[in-house]
């Protein structure tokens, strides 16, 4: 994937990709979270925000590879939707724990560039399917009553990526991919 023409990276993120799940949360993705029309696919967040996109260099990604290649690969099912106020909509990875686990691992190696600013004692992690910012309420309680329908979804997770971009559309693209380890 490619930056759209022009449009230089402002931001990078680890993420974990879950294109399992695109059949079913890219339409109302696409309507109601401004952030899959500058291109980040549909994901559970590791790190947001990381280092500046001119820090990123083959040192850090081989640093980053050695903290996902200590993940195993696992399986993850999404079975319900879950709620941050009246403000995200999300879906709920079960289990959670390697999720955690691998922002832990993050937050030990990069303790300068805590996950979200810093802003949230507890990193919950989840996958965003809408935000009152991009949508109404009563949309957003729509989206949910569509999926709830469509669950569960599961996924093999066995990878992160490191992307960059910024607030443009098409912007954000992989910079590298980061394979977890073999199974336990």
């Amino acid at each position: 994937m490619t930056a759209a023409a022009g449009a230089r990276p402002t931001e990078t993120a680890v993420i974990v990709p879950v294109p399992a799940t695109e059949p079913v949360v890219a339409g109302l993705r696409r309507r109601l979270d401004r952030a899959a029309a500058w291109g980040v696919p549909a994901h559970v967040t590791v790190l947001y925000p990381f280092v500046g996109p001119g820090q990123v260099d083959d040192a850090l990604v081989g640093r980053i590879a050695d903290l996902t290649r200590d993940v195993p690969a696992f399986d993850c099912t999404f079975g319900r939707c879950g709620w941050f106020d009246d403000d995200v909509l999300w879906l709920v990875p079960d289990p959670d724990r390697p999720f955690r686990d691998l922002t832990a691992a993050f937050v030990d190696a990069f303790p300068d560039h805590p996950p979200y600013g810093g802003d949230y004692p507890d990193v919950v992690p989840h996958l965003t399917v809408g935000h009152r910012s991009s949508a109404s309420p009563a949309e957003l309680r729509a989206a949910e009553a569509e999926l709830t329908g469509r669950l569960p979804l599961t996924a093999r997770i066995d990878h992160a990526t490191l992307i960059a971009g910024n607030d443009e559309p098409g912007s954000w693209h992989t910079v590298a991919v980061l394979p977890f380890g073999p199974e336990a």
